[in-house]
């Protein structure tokens, strides 16, 4: 069967993109893994099908590179909204359906093949302090270590064995991220479960570590900047009563190419 898919990314997290509206495509854990495959097929740091909904404007799942279906991703589902926005089922907002419940998205600009994106993301209170670190759900689940010279830190190394530490087990492991504080931004290094290496960025982990840093030294009220490998990503919420609300992840999600692949 042939099938036309698209590459995206957001900040380096690259992603392939399957409109599944009409051809019903079912694909394996084993079919997954291989498109995303960076040498036996496209490359890429997970797959999303975009389906249609009955009531909103689409419906998106996402499978990690391992090819087993993952949390919410929200690199994810700003370059799907993108994608949206380019086979033309959407205008500059967007509605839709994914793992963790409904997501607005807007277009905030578009330049060529390029978009500036923002997704809102669910509402958020708990914030666990384990040690000196950090726990939080952000749609997906990610541990912050606040860090120094993270440039330097074997993020692979240290990152699976957080990833896959007994205190995590119970919730199939999480996501780890480095995070160092600079003076006018975040600079972060993620490990990403369902990936098992680093990526270049990961939407839902940035969120998780700027609502960490916004938590742990009381700083509200400001849009927090997270530098990634691959990019610059933003994030902006209200504080109010203990909970973090309309909380926004932007950045730039970008048509990397367009082709066809027989599955």
């Amino acid at each position: 069967m042939i099938v036309d898919f698209a590459k995206y990314h957001g900040a380096g997290n690259d992603f392939i993109i399957i409109d599944n509206r009409t051809i019903n495509l079912n694909l394996n854990k084993e079919q997954i893994a291989r498109l995303c495959h960076r040498r036996f097929g496209i490359g890429a740091d997970g797959l999303m099908l975009l389906h249609t909904s009955p009531h909103f404007d689409f419906k998106m799942s996402y499978y990690n590179s391992d090819g087993a279906e993952g949390s919410m991703c929200g690199n994810g589902g700003r370059c799907i909204t993108a994608f949206a926005n380019e086979i033309e089922i959407i205008g500059d907002i967007a509605l839709f359906e994914a793992v963790d419940g409904l997501h607005t998205a807007s277009i905030n600009k578009k330049e060529q093949s390029t978009w500036d994106i923002s997704l809102a993301m669910n509402n958020l209170s708990d914030i666990q302090t384990i040690g000196n670190s950090f726990y939080l759900n952000t749609g997906s689940p990610h541990h912050i270590d606040f860090c120094k010279n993270i440039d330097s830190l074997d993020v692979f190394k240290l990152g699976k064995s957080i990833r896959n530490s007994a205190q995590y087990q119970a919730i199939g492991g999480t996501n780890v991220n480095f995070v160092q504080i600079e003076k006018d931004f975040l600079k972060i290094r993620t490990y990403e479960r369902g990936v098992e290496d680093e990526t270049l960025a990961c939407g839902t982990g940035a969120t998780a570590a700027a609502i960490a840093y916004a938590h742990h030294y009381k700083i509200y009220n400001r849009e927090i900047k997270v530098n990634a490998r691959g990019g610059e990503l933003r994030i902006s919420f209200d504080y109010q009563n203990g909970e973090y609300k309309k909380i926004l992840l932007s950045g730039a999600a970008q048509l990397v190419f367009k082709g066809k692949i027989d599955i």
